[in-house]
């Protein structure tokens, strides 16, 4: 209610933070879960480590058959339209970016209670900078998810060669009318959209207190996914996964494709690095908590 409200103090914050009265939050007890150390020796020896790359590898795999499937098909129905018609060519921007963040959606649901659903070395690198996984599970991760981008974007061509080569592959490039500058923001800002997201949804103090959100984070960072595209599809092809861009830069393997690649590797990482800031230093404030 308006005017009634009181101080309410989570984990070991150093400072109190304000909440309205009636929220769930009071009525749970809260503890800043500690930072995964940076190298555990026994995580070799424990399956669930080398499954967890596994389901990474096939979750990327899937992602790109799907995503560069859906662009190849679009770029044909398009090709294939004639340019005074009145009908809409294929499935549109709109539709590939639905490609894009509902296979996201669908993937990270699946594999969030194996691997934690990353499916992209950037979302990896920011949690790994936020001390969420250890230093070989994101090697790993980050390379069983370009293994598995290499496999699908050549499950794709293997499927339909000719309009691989024809329609460019999938492969991201700084459109024309943009420069190497606009095409980096792009995938700065796009990243640094989807790894924030990725932190607020499994952001485990509001897991404490709604016992709902673990179960819906797959949504907001599929949505994420497609919002970004329908944003940076004009400019870059929208990149915002490196294994996905390096996926379909290798399959394809033409030089165009390879122009603007370190856009899409330094572009997401960076986005990365600066979402894990943000919502670790600003947002959840953990330098100024109290150590006890």
């Amino acid at each position: 209610m308006e005017g009634k409200e009181e101080d309410v103090r989570l984990g070991a914050s150093k400072f109190p933070e304000r909440q309205a009265i009636g929220t769930s939050a009071q009525s749970r007890d809260y503890t800043e879960p500690e930072a995964t150390p940076l190298f555990e020796p026994t995580e070799f020896s424990s399956w669930s480590f080398w499954r967890a790359g596994i389901a990474e590898f096939m979750a990327t795999l899937l992602f790109l058959y799907i995503a560069v499937g859906t662009v190849i098909g679009y770029k044909r129905v398009v090709a294939a339209t004639p340019a005074n018609s009145n009908t809409c060519p294929g499935v549109g921007i709109q539709g590939i970016a639905w490609a894009f963040g509902g296979m996201i959606f669908a993937l990270v649901y699946c594999t969030a209670g194996i691997s934690g659903g990353h499916i992209n070395p950037a979302v990896t690198f920011g949690l790994f900078l936020a001390r969420k996984v250890s230093l070989p599970r994101a090697l790993l991760y980050m390379v069983c998810q370009c293994l598995g981008a290499i496999c699908g974007a050549g499950i794709v061509k293997g499927f339909q060669r000719s309009q691989y080569e024809t329609y460019g592959g999938g492969a991201n490039e700084v459109a024309h009318g943009y420069t190497k500058g606009d095409g980096l923001g792009a995938e700065i800002v796009g990243t640094f959209v989807l790894v924030y997201t990725v932190f607020s949804a499994t952001d485990a103090k509001r897991s404490a207190r709604d016992s709902h959100v673990p179960v819906l984070a797959p949504l907001p960072i599929g949505f994420a996914v497609f919002l970004v595209h329908l944003a940076t599809i004009p400019i870059t092809g929208t990149g915002i996964n490196p294994a996905r861009s390096l996926g379909a830069a290798i399959i394809y393997n033409r030089k165009k494709a390879w122009d603007d690649h370190w856009i899409f590797w330094v572009g997401p990482l960076v986005g990365a690095l600066l979402a894990s800031l943000y919502h670790q230093v600003v947002i959840r404030a953990l330098p100024f908590k109290e150590r006890t």
